[in-house]
């Protein structure tokens, strides 16, 4: 497969994830992952924000809006609820969630999984997402290209916004 991995390990394309449940034998197979300065927890709730925004590249999939800067303080989601949205339009649907671990959703014929593995030593977060689709062939390797340009900047911008949150509340905490 065309563009099937960005910042991930062996090991981590090895593991499990929860979109694996929902697609039994998906054409399009990618991995996505970066290293987040900062704990789970506090992690947690820019991936849930993803319900209000794509956070990648707005000027393409936002029709410029920009995605939130700061924490809206949104609740969990919930399965059965919407998954994202983009250009003011809710998309998908979550189909698993376990905060602050994982959440899986469906939209566009794809089941995208996002996983939070936490080294608690380091108060490091691997983020991981891993997305599979069922899509025809020639469909499913432009996808994984596209996606690899969008998903690279949404969990780089979760990354930045991650952990200057995290030096912030430490600083406050602090002084």
């Amino acid at each position: 497969m065309i563009a099937d991995r960005w910042g991930v390990t062996d090991d981590e394309v090895g593991r499990p994830f929860p979109c694996d449940e929902w697609m039994r034998s998906p054409t399009l197979v990618a991995w996505r992952g970066v290293t987040v300065e900062t704990t789970a927890e506090r992690l947690w709730p820019w991936v849930v924000q993803i319900r209000v925004a794509p956070y990648s590249y707005d000027w393409i999939d936002n029709r410029g809006r920009r995605s939130p800067r700061g924490l809206l303080g949104l609740a969990d989601p919930t399965v059965g609820e919407h998954f994202t949205s983009a250009a003011g339009k809710r998309l998908g649907r979550v189909l698993s969630v376990d905060p602050p671990r994982q959440l899986t959703g469906r939209i566009a014929g794809a089941v995208i999984s996002y996983v939070l593995v936490e080294d608690a030593d380091a108060a490091r977060t691997r983020l991981l997402m891993k997305i599979v689709s069922a899509l025809p062939r020639p469909a499913a390797d432009l996808l994984s290209i596209g996606d690899l340009l969008m998903a690279r900047r949404q969990l780089l911008n979760w990354k930045r916004l991650a952990e200057a949150t995290a030096v912030h509340s430490t600083t406050a905490v602090s002084t």
